[in-house]
C-alpha cells in the first residue's frame, strides 16, 4: 500500500471542506478506516497550512497571516487535549469555525463562489 500523501487544497472551497473534516475528526485526526495510513495531526496541519499557502494570493496577505495564526493556535489546543477531556478540543473547534467564517467572508462571496478558483461570483439576471 502507498504511504499517505496529504492533499493540498487548490481553492478556498476545498480549504473550507478540509476544515469541516477537521471538525469531525479532531483532536487526533487518526485514520481508523485503513484507507489513509499515516494520516495524523502532523499531516492534517501540513495539508491545511500548505492549502492556505497555495491560496495566499486569493486570500490576501492580511487574511492569510490571520488564518495561519489561527491554525497555529488550533493545533496547540488539539495537542493539549489529545483525549478530548479538558475542553481544549472545544476551543480548537471554535477556531475552526472562526476560520470558516473568515474564509466565507471574502468580499460577500458565497462558499460556492469561492470554489471557482478565485473568480468573482456571477451576478443574478436583472440586477
Amino acid at each position: 500500500m502507498l504511504p499517505y500523501t496529504p492533499y493540498i487544497a487548490q481553492n478556498i472551497g476545498e480549504i473550507i471542506e478540509h476544515l469541516g473534516w477537521m471538525m469531525l475528526f479532531s483532536p487526533k485526526f487518526d485514520n481508523d478506516s485503513g484507507y489513509f495510513p499515516g494520516r495524523n495531526l502532523d499531516t492534517t496541519f501540513f495539508s491545511l497550512n500548505e492549502g492556505l499557502k497555495a491560496n495566499r494570493n486569493r486570500l490576501g496577505e492580511e487574511r492569510y497571516v490571520t488564518l495561519l495564526r489561527l491554525s497555529d493556535q488550533m493545533r496547540a489546543h488539539f495537542e493539549a487535549d489529545p483525549e478530548n477531556k479538558t475542553g481544549e478540543t472545544g476551543a480548537g473547534c471554535a477556531l475552526i469555525e472562526e476560520m470558516i467564517d473568515l474564509l466565507k467572508a471574502r468580499g460577500g462571496r458565497t462558499p460556492a463562489a469561492a470554489n471557482d478558483a478565485g473568480k468573482p461570483a456571477a451576478t443574478p439576471k436583472g440586477k
